[in-house]
């Protein structure tokens, strides 16, 4: 009796405790599996991103090396073609530099050189494009040394007091086997350096001897490689012990107190190599991320035993409540936000509705000021004329004075034309387009510009071919925008000692128009040509000129554009559509 009662209940009990020991062996060798994949994943994965973070860092530090080069090259034959240019070997034989500096500044702005230097067969310099070294002697200097004992191009790497280096072709200027100078122009490779530093790779390159020449850290510069790394921050023995992913990553150095991967390219270049450091970091963020997906993945399948090997009724109600409990909580929190997202759309409305109307009060607004900017410049012109005219009566000189009339007369004529040329900026057309020669457009500016002229004494310097200079436009528009331009440039030149314009007509595939002053320059280039920007004093000019100018120019299919030149000052450039050949040209009287 008593062995038929116990015999039933062992098998409960054993049932009771089975999936309980079930469960805990599911879970020991949930462990076990999952260390082991995840110790898997690792190797695999980090072999796999290393592999592809090493060819993407060899295929950007090609192109860098790519550039480098191409920078070198393309400034090589300088020298070579500058030793050849009859004007300055006629400088040198006739130790007259006048025009020498201007033009190695104009060489220096076209062909994108950091500075270009002339010397005399003493060392002297007698030309550059930075006329403030002029007279200082540099017979002493590797690149003047160099050129003067070979009559080939060579390059030298001079070090600097800051830690950088300059970059110096050079040349001698020869004639009839006799030395009249050396050509000296300095490359500008910073610009490099700093398009390296804006991406995540740390780069140097080294000359053949392993001095660092260029570096995206400034520090390293004049040091070897080894020098330079051991001036960085490494971490301790026991941290580098504790990094998880020095168990399979194959990093080649530190660098900032991050393991990184290093690559060697040579540059064919006098034995240059270039090398890059990119951070392990990355490597080990993605390997990490799918780590984490794993570990989730198997943090559920715990849970999903957990929650087997536990069934009781209360916790599920406990669950479920709490649950429950959540979702009326968020379904308040989603009524609450779509009463706010409703609110906010009415808002919205209002503000598009008050937007519409401020858009329109300032276009009304911008229209008025471009009216009274566009005829202020004939107002102000007639108001001298008068002026003159009145002058001139009083003085029994009724010639003179008519023809004062008649400039008012013309004035007038031009105000009729910028209302009619007002209306046409709504559509834009080229139906009024005609041949005109860009040589009468700067002198009819220049006329119109002459009562400024008189009243402030400014240098005007032209250099205008002496055949026709012909585009296809209005003559009237392009000479309203030499105007801005020049009274831009006079404005600029306000409290300079010797104020000077520079007005430059050049005829190549394009007609480029120069303009550029002895001012302080322009302080922001982006905001230029903004409507209603203006560095002036508030009554003197509402900001529409360059605006408007370079919609005109725009409009005639060119392009307007501002930089200050490296002398000093500010320079305007105007660049035209060149009308063929054939076409019919203007002559000038």
């Amino acid at each position: 009796m008593t062995s038929g009662v116990d015999t039933p209940a062992a098998p409960r009990r054993a049932a009771a405790k089975s999936p309980t020991w079930w469960a805990r062996i599911f879970v020991g060798v949930l462990v076990l599996v999952a260390v082991g994949a995840i110790w898997l994943t690792n190797v695999l994965l980090t072999e796999r991103f290393t592999t592809t973070t090493r060819t993407r860092a060899e295929v950007r530090m090609s192109i860098y090396v790519g550039n480098l080069v191409s920078e070198l090259q393309r400034n090589s034959v300088v020298p070579q073609l500058l030793s050849r240019d009859p004007e300055l070997i006629s400088a040198l034989e006739t130790a007259n530099f006048t025009a020498s500096n201007e033009r190695l500044a104009s060489f220096g702005e076209e062909i994108g050189m950091a500075s270009i230097l002339l010397y005399d067969r003493d060392g002297a310099v007698v030309a550059a494009t930075d006329q403030s070294i002029l007279g200082r002697n540099d017979s002493a200097m590797p690149f003047f040394a160099d050129a003067e004992r070979v009559s080939t191009t060579v390059f030298t790497a001079l070090p600097r007091e800051n830690g950088s280096y300059g970059f110096f072709y050079s040349r001698r200027i020869d004639i009839g086997g006799a030395m009249l100078g050396v050509i000296a122009v300095e490359v500008d490779l910073s610009r490099l350096e700093r398009s390296w530093a804006g991406t995540q790779d740390a780069v140097l390159v080294t000359d053949s001897a392993g001095t660092i020449l260029l570096a995206t850290e400034p520090r390293w510069r004049g040091l070897t490689e080894d020098a330079a790394l051991a001036n960085t921050s490494a971490p301790s023995a026991i941290a580098r012990a504790l990094r998880f992913d020095e168990w399979s990553s194959p990093y080649d150095t530190y660098l900032r107190g991050e393991a990184v991967l290093r690559r060697e390219l040579r540059v064919p270049f006098q034995g240059w190599k270039m090398v890059g450091f990119t951070t392990y970091a990355s490597i080990r963020e993605q390997v990490n991320a799918i780590i984490a997906l794993e570990i989730m993945a198997f943090a559920i399948l715990a849970a999903l035993a957990f929650w087997v090997s536990s069934r009781k009724s209360a916790s599920r109600v406990v669950l479920f409540q709490r649950e429950s409990a959540e979702l009326r909580a968020l379904n308040m929190r989603l009524q609450r936000e779509i009463a706010e997202r409703e609110k906010a759309e009415r808002t919205l409305e209002v503000a598009e509705q008050t937007l519409v109307q401020s858009s329109k009060l300032a276009a009304l607004g911008e229209m008025s000021a471009a009216v009274s900017h566009e005829l202020n410049q004939p107002l102000a012109a007639m108001k001298t004329y008068l002026a003159g005219a009145r002058l001139l009566l009083q003085r029994k000189r009724p010639d003179e004075a008519l023809s004062a009339f008649q400039r008012i007369d013309d004035l007038i004529d031009r105000m009729g034309s910028i209302t009619r040329q007002l209306k046409s900026f709504a559509r834009k057309g080229s139906e009024a387009f005609a041949p005109f020669d860009m040589r009468l457009a700067i002198s009819s500016a220049l006329a119109m510009m002459e009562p400024q002229l008189k009243a402030r004494r400014i240098a005007i310097v032209r250099t205008l071919p002496s055949d026709p200079v012909m585009v296809m436009g209005d003559r009237l528009r392009m000479e309203q925008v030499i105007i801005n331009l020049l009274r831009n440039a006079f404005d600029a030149t306000n409290g300079t000692p010797n104020p000077e314009v520079t007005i430059t007509l050049a005829e190549g595939e394009t007609v480029t128009l120069t303009v550029r002053d002895n001012g302080p320059g322009i302080d922001d280039l982006d905001a230029l040509f903004e409507p209603f920007y203006t560095t002036k004093a508030p009554g003197d000019g509402v900001g529409l000129g360059l605006a408007i100018s370079s919609g005109i120019v725009a409009d005639l299919g060119g392009r307007l554009t501002a930089h200050n030149a490296t002398s000093g000052g500010a320079a305007f450039e105007v660049q035209l559509p060149r009308l063929a050949p054939d076409a019919p040209a203007a002559v000038i009287n």
